[in-house]
């Protein structure tokens, strides 16, 4: 019998890896739907859907090891990072998905309330918070919509040397801002920003990128304190916002 391992568990969900198989468990069916849709069209690697028996999901483990992590030093080449931002163009490349994404009014509307949750209940210091709700108006624009992974953190992309050989957790992939998948993938690692943004192959808005960066700090460090993640850890969310003081 292989060893069960806990790779994520909180109140919405729970992913376990048991050998070289994932099952992932959501409170919320209508995220799985969008994942199995999101990976069956996705015109880059994705992991294997073994079997789904709600709310359970199976799938294969892909090979190589993670693009790294937040808060830690990423042991991947320049060429790595590169292929990367190559993946994603790829995926800004596909046709649309059928779904929508979030609208720029509702995205405009949870920071403002994220950014008065953190003020006052003294989470962040009222400059920290007002300065990087300055810097995410940058993000706050008209885009056109793109096949958007959604949620393209540096664990979700894996790489096997200087190849992609998959990306995994494809339940926020939407129609939405290209900007936003490079910024999620370089958040905490803005060294490599230049690697990706070479390897995607088109001009980037920098400012855009880190609009992005502030934008998705200050909405997510409610959510990690109440799922009990630590966003004051080295190099991860607060650590974004004090770099663009």
């Amino acid at each position: 019998m292989e060893e069960v391992e806990v790779v994520v568990a909180h109140s919405e969900r729970a992913t376990l890896r048991v050998g070289d198989v994932f099952l992932k468990i959501d409170a919320d069916q209508t995220r799985t739907d969008v994942e199995v849709q999101a990976m069956a069209i996705a015109p880059v690697p994705t992991p294997e859907v073994l079997w789904r028996r709600p709310p359970v999901l199976a799938l294969a483990a892909v090979p190589g090891t993670a693009l790294g992590r937040l808060g830690e030093p990423s042991a991947a080449s320049p060429a790595a990072w590169a292929a990367a931002g190559a993946a994603v163009r790829k995926l800004h490349e596909a046709p649309l998905p059928p779904w929508p994404g979030r609208s720029l009014d509702e995205i405009a509307a949870n920071l403002d309330g994220e950014c008065e949750w953190l003020v006052a209940n003294d989470v962040l210091p009222f400059d920290l918070v007002t300065r990087n709700r300055q810097v995410a108006e940058a993000a706050l624009r008209p885009w056109t919509p793109v096949f958007a992974h959604g949620d393209l953190q540096i664990t979700h992309v894996f790489v096997e040397g200087d190849k992609v050989t998959g990306v995994i957790d494809w339940s926020e992939a939407a129609r939405g801002d290209a900007l936003y998948d490079l910024a999620s993938l370089t958040l905490g690692h803005e060294e490599r920003l230049g690697d990706v943004v070479a390897g995607y192959g088109t001009d980037v808005n920098l400012d855009v990128i880190r609009g992005w960066w502030s934008l998705r700090s200050l909405r997510a460090i409610r959510w990690l304190i109440e799922h009990g993640f630590d966003p004051s850890s080295p190099g991860c969310e607060v650590d974004v916002l004090k770099a663009r003081m």
